[in-house]
């Protein structure tokens, strides 16, 4: 048992959170985490649907009946990343040995400058720092500058600013953010009696500059789309902090004799998803935006999975009714039972030949959970996680989305079903969150707390193991009830680098 002193006792308090947390995360490194049991990847015809073009019309018409009523919802998207990532080869440029460019990478960036949106705000630093132009500059090989200009503090500072604010998309009438673009998008198929809700986690340092820009639009784009926008913003909360630990699993202490804390992923997101008083969330990742003119298919499938979760729900419902009236045959049984199955791809062996009592106790279980839609896209060798059939604590076999570090890799069946996965998850999800009763479910006690994992960083060089909580849409869903949908690629456009936004569908 690891003695903490008065000093990391205050800490904890301060951070708001109680030794007894702070012991179970000391026992997941002892301990580890066990990988999960798959019964198989998810594919189209077991775990993943596909509509046809009458369902597909049938769904998106359900859900603009659905935005007619009485109804709360909101379009809540993860925005507290800085792009320090995305512009990961520049910096390497800029600390690099030579002062023209080398790799593919630079040379790309160099080649295109003028395609970026933000070229001509990129020009204007430019002139300003060194009272020359970018063309200038570039002719006197002083190309560093450039770079400098757009990354550090006294030029854009886009090194240190979150993605949602940095220029992605130019126009005839000027340039968006991906903040611009999901305003835009929140209007096109989140809207209810014309009031749009957009939820955008940020980090500290971020939310004034937000909520800036936030003031400065929303305005003018609420008289284009006819939309009254209510922006809000939160930030991740210091109890979801990890601790982090040496390569011993003892305390990390600072310089100062501190325990060192780290931010514990975006499955600390849960308790601020679990805020939000709304019948229906959508989820989405602040950079996979596009611009007009290629919103056509993510608007039409947005609003096909939003019909899908509706028309769903209403049956599950149905179900729930039935069963707290005792109202229901042998036949509806069966049907519920079908229904897990068949729909949700809930299953559990034998249940089948249990008694009523024990049917009913499961199928309540079962369907009175939060529930999801996610889009699913075709695999085209994206990193990241997948749709699949995995066993849970109780021995059900459920649709969950796993990432590679939740499956063993040592085990041939499990890695062969990794491999040739036929889907990729681009986090797109539309959410329902309240029981057939109308109350809202507490979404932290749907999470998984067996399915965090631990990686090895370092600071001030020295190693370090640091904890991640269950996964936004992996472990801290584990227990939703959840529907794959096929989407069409052209929905995921996601920008990890800066030369991402030269690809086609960012022009």
């Amino acid at each position: 048992m690891i003695m903490f002193t008065e000093q990391d006792l205050q800490n904890f308090r301060k951070k708001g959170v109680s030794v007894e947390q702070i012991n179970r995360q000391l026992k997941n490194f002892e301990d580890g985490f066990s990988y999960l049991r798959l019964d198989n990847a998810a594919s189209v015809g077991n775990g993943i649907y596909v509509p046809d073009n009458e369902q597909c019309k049938m769904f998106s018409e359900t859900w603009e009946t659905y935005c007619k009523g009485k109804h709360v919802i909101t379009k809540f998207v993860p925005a507290s990343g800085a792009a320090s990532r995305m512009f990961k080869d520049l910096f390497g440029f800029l600390n690099a040995g030579y002062d023209k460019p080398s790799t593919d990478f630079e040379k790309k960036f160099f080649a295109n400058i003028d395609k970026f949106a933000f070229f001509d705000s990129l020009n204007g630093t430019c002139i300003r720092l060194y009272g020359k132009d970018i063309d200038c500059l570039i002719k006197e090989n002083q190309y560093k500058s450039v770079v400098s200009a757009l990354l550090n503090k006294e030029g854009m500072s886009y090194g240190s600013l979150p993605k949602g604010l940095l220029q992605f998309h130019k126009y005839g009438d000027g340039v968006r953010t991906p903040f611009h673009e999901h305003l835009v998008e929140g209007a096109l198929y989140a809207s209810c009696a014309s009031k749009v809700n957009l939820h955008f986690t940020v980090s500290h340092e971020h939310k004034e500059l937000f909520a800036a820009l936030s003031q400065e639009t929303c305005s003018e784009y609420g008289r284009q789309y006819g939309v009254d926008y209510n922006i809000s913003f939160s930030e991740q909360k210091p109890s979801t902090d990890t601790i982090a630990v040496d390569m011993e699993n003892e305390p990390f202490r600072n310089a100062d004799g501190s325990i060192l804390f780290r931010p514990g992923g975006h499955g600390a997101l849960i308790e601020n998803l679990d805020a939000i008083d709304s019948d229906i969330i959508f989820i989405k990742n602040i950079d996979n935006v596009v611009p007009d003119r290629l919103k056509g298919d993510t608007v039409e499938y947005k609003k096909l999975i939003a019909g899908i979760l509706v028309h769903v729900q209403n049956r599950i419902f149905e179900f729930l009714e039935m069963l707290d009236n005792g109202s229901y045959s042998e036949n509806d049984i069966k049907e519920m039972l079908s229904f897990l199955n068949n729909v949700l791809y809930c299953r559990m062996e034998g249940i089948g030949r249990k008694g009523t009592e024990e049917q009913t106790a499961f199928i309540k279980n079962k369907l009175n959970r939060p529930l999801r839609v996610c889009g699913m896209v075709k695999n085209v060798g994206e990193p990241g996680g997948g749709p699949f059939l995995a066993y849970g604590a109780d021995n059900t076999v459920q649709l969950q989305i796993l990432e590679s570090s939740q499956i063993d890799m040592d085990n041939a069946d499990s890695k062969a079903m990794f491999v040739n996965g036929t889907h990729f998850n681009p986090v797109d999800l539309v959410c329902a969150v309240k029981d057939y009763k109308g109350r809202k479910f507490d979404l932290t006690g749907y999470v998984d707390p067996e399915t965090g994992f631990i990686s090895q960083k370092s600071k001030d060089g020295r190693e370090l193991k640091a904890l991640e909580l269950p996964g936004l849409w992996n472990g801290a869903m584990s227990n939703w009830n959840t529907i794959f949908v096929e989407v069409p690629l052209a929905t995921f456009n996601p920008v990890k680098t800066v030369n991402d936004l030269l690809r086609d569908q960012h022009q």
